[in-house]
């Protein structure tokens, strides 16, 4: 998968994918991911890549003219690699487990970070496939947003995980928050491992695992059972 990021802020990225899973999928080739300025798109001398707003109102917008050219240019390089160009907004759909996986399918992930007043709504309406948000608050811009997205989808890819099953049995890839796990020592403090788990009887063990996530999602996070 080749993940392209456009970004008024290229260097908050320095570290964010150097480390780690996203790491390793980049060294065996299966995610390549690029940091792009939008600036470089801009024909001006002071690269110029947003503008007041028409009617007028506080804040900066983000150009039309310079993001069709980022996405034409970006989109030129990819020949017929199955694609998704994808906004990274506070008005946007939020990000799921679901929406990690199907973003997982795609050879070609655009993401645009936001910032300042937001974007020209023609960007919206003609350049995008779909907006995306991780949540209810306000940051300072997409970076953060974008990092979230990339580390999420990477890791689904085929091959990154070391242990593909442990995929399967992580927090929301079955609407269920995980169960509880222990390791040695077997007693701290009068803090014990649970039976079940020493038994060795693995269908049991299994059976206390399922009755755990759900109760644990009952608890914390009945919403997600609907």
């Amino acid at each position: 998968m080749k993940i392209d990021i456009i970004s008024l802020f290229p260097n908050m990225f320095k570290s964010s994918f150097e480390e780690s899973i996203v790491k390793r999928a980049q060294k065996k080739g299966l995610a390549k991911i690029k940091i792009h300025d939008l600036r470089k798109w801009a024909k001006d001398k002071h690269k110029t890549v947003d503008d007041t707003s028409y009617g007028g109102g506080v804040g900066m917008v983000i150009k039309v003219d310079v993001l069709d050219r980022a996405l034409k240019d970006l989109k030129s390089k990819i020949l017929n690699l199955k694609s998704k160009t994808i906004l990274l907004t506070p008005q946007g759909k939020k990000f799921d487990q679901k929406t990690a996986k199907r973003l997982s399918k795609y050879k070609h992930l655009i993401l645009i970070c936001g910032h300042y007043e937001g974007f020209d709504e023609r960007i919206r309406e003609n350049l995008i496939d779909e907006e995306i948000s991780i949540g209810d608050y306000v940051l300072t811009g997409g970076e953060i947003p974008a990092m979230v997205v990339t580390d999420a989808v990477v890791r689904l890819i085929p091959g990154v995980v070391g242990k593909e099953e442990s995929i399967h049995h992580e927090s929301f890839s079955n609407s269920l928050l995980d169960f509880p796990v222990y390791t040695r020592p077997e007693e701290y403090k009068d803090w014990k491992v649970p039976k079940i788990l020493l038994s060795g009887d693995h269908e049991k063990i299994e059976e206390w695992r399922q009755k755990q996530a759900l109760k644990r999602t009952k608890k914390r996070r009945a919403d997600l059972l609907k």
